[in-house]
């Protein structure tokens, strides 16, 4: 049986368009934000965006304070530490079952997600390199083919990916996070599954990193 199709309710596109406003960086860690400004801005009722704050809450992406009001989300280096060893847990559980289960698969999915970001380095366009190392990581968690580890991964991905956004102004992080995608993709080729994992680990928990001085 066909599933139906329906549009996007307006809550739906609100929440969209919010998720995609702070991943992006258009919202600065720790901005205040109000209903009344955003409904203003996306020429909408309060409610749907009242409702949009529920969700992107539950998401992590938003806090919010009695008598304070509405936030986006910022961490410490507390909180930081506590979604690398998350995020490294996840990812590296997601490479070795993927690895398992399609090596060769997975290494041709990452190679072109890697084709994709010599591209973007080539023609200098930081922004569209970091949504494919999001991209790159997803990939693994879809090649493990865990709907219960990539519900987990769901958890922390878009702060992972709303962090990246502001990496964009570290061409040194860029530069060693690009040979690093690289390496992991080549290790998987080659079937060295503790290999890609060791450079995993670094590459996520590395704590000389940009990430700790942003």
């Amino acid at each position: 049986m066909e599933q139906i199709k329906r549009p996007q309710s307006l809550t739906e596109l609100v929440i969209n368009q919010l998720r995609k406003s702070i991943v992006e960086g258009e919202f600065e860690p720790g901005t205040p934000l109000s209903e009344a400004m955003i409904a203003k801005h996306l020429q909408v009722s309060r409610t749907p965006v009242r409702e949009a704050f529920a969700r992107l809450e539950i998401e992590g992406l938003l806090t919010s304070a009695p008598k304070r009001g509405t936030f986006v989300f910022s961490v410490d280096r507390k909180g930081l530490t506590d979604i690398c060893e998350v995020r490294t847990s996840l990812e590296v559980t997601a490479l070795r079952l993927a690895v398992e289960r399609d090596a060769v698969g997975l290494a041709k999915a990452l190679t072109g997600v890697v084709e994709k970001m010599t591209k973007a380095r080539d023609a200098g366009d930081d922004k569209t390199y970091l949504t494919l190392d999001t991209e790159f990581h997803q990939t693994i968690l879809d090649r493990a083919d865990n709907p219960f580890l990539d519900d987990a991964y769901q958890t922390i991905a878009t702060k992972m990916a709303t962090l990246r956004t502001r990496l964009g102004g570290h061409p040194h992080h860029m530069e060693k996070s690009y040979r690093e995608h690289i390496a992991i993709r080549d290790m998987v080729a080659e079937k060295k599954t503790n290999e890609a994992i060791e450079i995993l680990v670094a590459h996520i928990g590395r704590k000389d990193g940009s990430y700790w001085n942003l």
